[in-house]
């Protein structure tokens, strides 16, 4: 599981800064091109297929993103009621809630791969690099079945342990040498579902 985790996350980061340098590229050269200095160094040099690929990048990245976001909890979910619940019924409506994440990913990913089989036995290239159409739409088999398999994953820790991952969305970078007594929005805002091994996710 550690390699499929640091998979995960080489793929978006590596997926990320792609499309970030391919668009700052084509920016530069953009602009670069309206000044007459460099213009024959830039003239023969076309970027027309730099918005393409990094739509397909920035596509493929959603798609493992999604995922990454099961298994790190940085999902945001409205669970007022849920959390009402008593930790015997709360537990049951996650478990819920989780197959139903894992069968509704499981389906888009099944439609997925069904529809790439189909258009892989076309001709069909996209419109720039004219590259295979059934690799761009490669992502959503891929990056569903992933999440569906993120669910079951969070799904099992979850019968085992009593614990959700968590995501604190109001901690910021930098701000850990902050007194723990000045935490300002330290707010029950019953946003995720609190777990069961930690009585509500409360300390």
């Amino acid at each position: 599981m550690k390699f499929l985790d640091h998979l995960e996350e080489w793929l978006i980061a590596t997926l990320m800064a792609a499309a970030t340098l391919i668009t700052f590229f084509a920016v530069v050269h953009r602009y670069g091109s309206g000044i007459e200095l460099l213009q024959p160094l830039l003239a023969d040099i076309h970027t027309s297929w730099a918005q393409e690929l990094t739509i397909y990048l920035f596509v493929w990245m959603a798609k493992f993103g999604a995922a990454y976001g099961v298994r790190t909890g940085i999902h945001v979910g409205v669970d007022v009621l849920i959390n009402k619940l008593s930790d015997r019924n709360r537990a049951k409506f996650i478990v819920i809630g989780l197959l139903a994440g894992a069968l509704f990913t499981g389906i888009v990913g099944t439609l997925g791969a069904t529809f790439v089989w189909e258009i892989g036995h076309t001709e069909q290239t996209s419109a720039d690099l004219e590259v295979p159409m059934w690799l761009v739409y490669l992502a959503v088999p891929c990056g569903s079945y992933l999440m569906c398999f993120r669910f079951l994953q969070v799904m099992v820790n979850f019968l085992k342990t009593g614990e959700l991952p968590k995501h604190d969305h109001s901690h910021v970078e930098g701000m850990d040498d902050v007194a723990e007594d000045s935490n300002w929005f330290a707010l029950d805002d019953n946003l995720h579902p609190h777990d069961v091994a930690n009585k509500g996710g409360k300390q």
